[in-house]
């Protein structure tokens, strides 16, 4: 059985602001403590996959340049993919019976949300796939749908649980922090919190087979909010609808989300 885990660092339990995750201009010590943290969460959610019944689990580093966590860090028994996998959002997840979302946070704008944001929180403010606004929960669920992979896990702050919940009803979600702001936690200890990882992990490959594909209506229409005016992009497959606001057709999410890039 195949499992595949790709993590982001925003949602990981001990992280409480933008100065646990962003090298160069947040605080080096918390910066380091982070990726301590997430290698520590990691290895709890592969103790709870093999648990499962996992016989092969890969590990996506998906946060930033995806140089998070070294080879050293994590557990023997899972592979670990960092760095660029250019024009591939999820690079070797065919065949997977599952994606694990850990360590994800809630889209751009969600009130209370430890780190909210939609990919970037420099560049983009509001994203939209087929009219539905969108926040990397449902960029990575609708890419991995694309590859025949159900999410069967998604863990984070409550804010990121509850979005979870409205488009992944079947998966299990894992709250490992209370958010009460953008910068700000209720955050439980570490021992306590990688315990909870371990146990939905198992939960969730148990029932990987009972989790739906989440699918988006082909074509597929993305919608971008920028921040600035001065990043519209210039090509003609692009529909501009206002000085911030970009619109693109194509066949796949995985397509737009790439596409000219």
């Amino acid at each position: 059985m195949k499992i595949y885990i790709v993590t982001d660092n925003e949602g990981i339990a001990g992280v409480s602001g933008a100065n646990y995750i962003v090298p160069d201009r947040g605080r080096p010590d918390l910066v380091a403590h982070a990726r301590k943290l997430l290698a520590d969460e990691i290895n709890a959610c592969v103790e709870g996959c093999v648990r499962g019944g996992a016989t092969e689990i890969i590990v996506r580093d998906g946060h930033g340049d995806g140089h998070n966590v070294t080879r050293e860090m994590i557990d023997p028994r899972a592979d670990l993919i960092c760095g660029a996998t250019p024009g591939v959002l999820l690079a070797d997840l065919e065949g997977s019976d599952g994606l694990i979302l850990l360590g994800y946070h809630a889209k751009a704008g969600t009130p209370g949300a430890v780190c909210e944001h939609t990919m970037s929180s420099l560049t983009w403010q509001n994203l939209w796939i087929n009219g539905r606004s969108t926040g990397e929960i449902g960029i990575c669920s609708y890419i991995a749908g694309e590859h025949n992979v159900p999410v069967i896990m998604v863990s984070g702050d409550d804010k990121t649980c509850a979005e979870a919940a409205e488009w992944l009803p079947h998966a299990v979600r894992c709250e490992v922090k209370k958010g009460f702001s953008c910068h700000g936690a209720r955050i439980p200890a570490p021992a306590k919190t990688n315990a909870l990882i371990t146990e939905c992990a198992e939960k969730a490959v148990k029932k990987a087979k009972e989790c739906p594909l989440l699918l988006a209506e082909k074509p597929v229409t993305m919608r971008l909010e920028l921040v600035s005016r001065q990043l519209l992009p210039v090509h003609p497959a692009y529909k501009h609808l206002d000085a911030r606001t970009w619109e693109l057709t194509q066949e796949s999410v995985e397509k737009a989300f790439f596409f000219n890039l």
